[in-house]
């Protein structure tokens, strides 16, 4: 089709981009990377399970490459985590695939207390199935989480060790890894006890990444999802690369119910009653809530302009210059929709509405979003 070779083609140029500015910067692959995977692949034969923590929005492309190098570790489990933020209609698809791939998937939203839940049973089920098949006789089970960097290992750890020490009535202080938005921030292996009888740790593991990525879409998906880390490419050319998802997709009918003019409508009520209100300071902290792009009015606006500019535009998305043509003008409406200031200059317009669009995408406000195709070789049941 027309518009996934216009997708593709974007896409390869933001991964492009990415790869140039990490041969001329400090790229994704350091020194703590390197050393990390060294630790990794000496403790690897040792665990018990190895639980690998892939992104939702991108099943194949967060894959974590370290494990090709040993083709010998029995089954592994796949965790997709993020589920709420993919495509809801291809996540049985995906597990379908893991499963035909010899692993052992499972779905998990980390923000989900019952979906949280149900991955320690899951967990632990794993783990009692393991010592009946193997006669395990030993008295601690060990499993490893492995991962590319910023998809949900640490939050999982500590989660897991949670819950894990209150269904066993622990007592003692809790063990927390570092969490963080930014990918790298784990620079160590750390255990996490979440179960009793048998003992079962959970090792947490750095995030890593080849020190080469050749396939410049996959460069960008990780990039997109914030697995690369934000600074490499401007913000304005990662917001155009999800406007074109967004373009080529349905998501944005979903929201037709918001009217980006009810919702000024909305803005101007506000902005009325502003006079009435007789404490600065409460002025004030109106107009800081008006300023936050997460609230749901100024979402729903920032959702109303992107329905509209669409709805205007008489060019073919299929058309890779008409393409660029909508996401400029989508680009430079969402500047009222985001409420920034007038007179900041080009550069600086771009990059607060670039931020502040893909942490509404990263976040999920904007739709939910799988990256990668199903594999042709998926066999579906009859």
């Amino acid at each position: 089709m027309a518009t996934a070779s216009t997708a593709s083609r974007i896409t390869r140029k933001i991964g492009i981009a990415v790869k140039k500015a990490a041969s001329r910067k400090k790229g994704w692959y350091d020194l703590h990377m390197a050393a990390a995977s060294g630790a990794i692949a000496q403790r690897l034969p040792l665990v018990d399970l190895v639980a690998e923590i892939r992104d939702a929005r991108i099943p194949l492309s967060s894959e974590y490459e370290l494990l090709r190098d040993f083709p010998a570790l029995s089954k592994r489990i796949v965790v997709m985590n993020k589920i709420d933020l993919a495509d809801q209609t291809q996540v049985k698809g995906w597990m379908r695939y893991f499963e035909q791939q010899n692993c052992i998937p499972y779905g998990v939203n980390s923000h989900n207390k019952d979906s949280l839940k149900g991955l320690l049973n899951f967990i632990q089920a794993q783990v009692r199935g393991l010592c009946k098949a193997n006669h395990h006789a030993s008295e601690t089970i060990t499993i490893m989480l492995v991962g590319i960097p910023n998809v949900g290992k640490s939050a999982l750890a500590n989660s897991l060790h949670q819950m894990g020490r209150i269904s066993a009535a622990e007592k003692g202080r809790l063990k927390h890894a570092t969490v963080s938005p930014q990918p790298g921030e784990t620079k160590d292996i750390s255990s996490f006890k979440i179960g009793s009888h048998p003992n079962i740790y959970l090792l947490d593991t750095p995030g890593i990444l080849p020190c080469m990525i050749h396939d410049a879409e996959l460069c960008s998906k990780l990039v997109l999802t914030g697995a690369i880390r934000d600074g490499l490419i401007e913000q304005k050319e990662l917001a155009r690369y999800f406007l074109a998802i967004l373009n080529l997709s349905d998501q944005y009918k979903k929201w037709a119910k918001f009217s980006a003019n009810e919702d000024r409508l909305l803005s101007f009520i506000e902005h009325k009653e502003e006079g009435s209100i007789s404490s600065k300071l409460e002025m004030r902290q109106k107009k800081q809530h008006m300023m936050d792009h997460t609230q749901d009015l100024i979402v729903n606006d920032v959702r109303g302009t992107i329905i509209d500019t669409i709805s205007c535009f008489d060019g073919d998305i299929e058309l890779e210059e008409d393409m660029i043509k909508l996401m400029e003008a989508e680009l430079v409406a969402l500047r009222d929709a985001f409420r920034v200031p007038q007179g900041l200059g080009e550069y600086v317009y771009n990059r607060v509405v670039g931020v502040k669009l893909l942490d509404l995408y990263r976040s999920g406000r904007l739709g939910h979003y799988t990256l990668d195709a199903l594999p042709l070789t998926l066999h579906h049941p009859l």
